[in-house]
């Protein structure tokens, strides 16, 4: 096996090539007449595929006792797409080894990961809360509270899947919210100076650094991607994250009971409805603003992640396989806009 590598997502349908992969999955199933078989899916941090490896497949009893999900492997096979999704038809396979550093093997390619840097983002994060949360226990309990799960915050995926499921997408979410939120403190405060009581900016911003902290506990990294935790599935994010508010709020004896309530409020509601996982909705002004930075700014990804995939040309719209569950739309057509005239010289 050692032909020039070519990474798993830029094989083409029909060639066939040396690449690596990491055992996402595999699982066993029988056919209608009772053989045995594994479904089994080889990714890179851009594509997934699916092998069968059936009964009398050369390598069934490898995958039975030897694959192993998790495992990297330099896999020979011949590429394919069907109506099932991408494939690839495996002749040779064997795990990873040392050698495979110099041609190219690096871990970091199999998992998609921020296109930020991440130690960045934590620094201007923590610069934020340091210079604008002016309420001092507030400030005192949320920087110990990023300084006290640095590693994980920089690390984590913001979800399962839809929104910044990626390595680090925890963290460009959190500082784009608190972004928003500082912008939007600033203007509703100034609006609505009258406002009894005022308009917290404070709260609001330890609102969003925090409104998703529970999902450190929610979320385990797997070699599939990101998955729920058995806390995770029994509990949830919202009330994991008001109790970790809550355990560090004991350190601080400062912290005022009505703003620990506020902030606890804020964390509970900021998704805003039942079935998005709240039991109650916003009722204050700083909780409605970060539940409206937060959703706004996942649904915003959701979209952008669709215009940023390669469409085939003269594409007008996405498909509506995609978060959001719409078409979103691309543009006119080159052809249609030559039939109308705009684009051919015509008065």
């Amino acid at each position: 096996m050692s032909n020039a590598i070519v990474r798993l997502s830029e094989m083409t349908p029909a060639q066939t090539a040396d690449t690596f992969a990491i055992l996402a999955e595999k699982s066993e199933a029988t056919t209608r007449d009772g053989k045995p078989y594994f479904r089994v899916t080889f990714r890179d941090a851009h594509r997934a595929v699916q092998s069968m490896i059936w009964a009398d497949h050369g390598h069934f009893d490898a995958c039975r006792d030897e694959w192993t999900v998790g495992t990297f492997y330099k896999i020979r096979g011949k590429y394919s797409e069907s109506s099932y999704g991408p494939q690839i038809e495996i002749d040779r396979l064997r795990p990873v080894n040392e050698s495979d550093v110099e041609a190219g093997f690096n871990e970091d390619d199999f998992f998609p990961v921020s296109r930020y840097d991440r130690d960045e983002m934590f620094t201007e994060l923590l610069q934020i809360v340091e210079q604008q949360i002016e309420d001092e226990p507030v400030r005192q309990l949320v920087s110990e509270m990023l300084t006290g799960n640095e590693a994980g915050i920089k690390r984590h995926g913001a979800a399962a899947r839809n929104h910044h499921a990626f390595i680090g997408g925890y963290l460009e979410h959190t500082l784009s919210v608190v972004r928003t939120a500082v912008f939007l403190a600033d203007k509703y405060r100034a609006y609505y100076s009258e406002m009894n009581p005022p308009l917290s900016k404070s709260l609001l911003i330890a609102g969003a650094v925090l409104h998703d902290i529970g999902k450190l506990e929610e979320l385990e990294f797997r070699p599939e991607g990101w998955s729920y935790t058995p806390r995770g599935r029994l509990v949830g994010h919202i009330l994991i994250g008001r109790d970790m508010v809550r355990k560090k709020a004991e350190s601080i004896p400062e912290m005022d009971e009505e703003t620990l309530l506020r902030l606890e409020h804020i964390i509970i509601s900021h998704q805003n409805l039942p079935e998005w996982g709240s039991p109650i909705p916003p009722s204050t002004p700083e909780a409605l603003l970060v539940h409206f930075a937060d959703d706004m700014d996942a649904k915003f990804h959701e979209l952008a992640v669709q215009l940023e995939a390669a469409q085939p040309p003269g594409t007008e719209f996405t498909s509506r396989n995609n978060p959001l569950r719409r078409m979103i739309f691309l543009g006119l057509s080159d052809e249609r806009t030559r039939k109308s005239g705009v684009d051919d010289g015509t008065e």
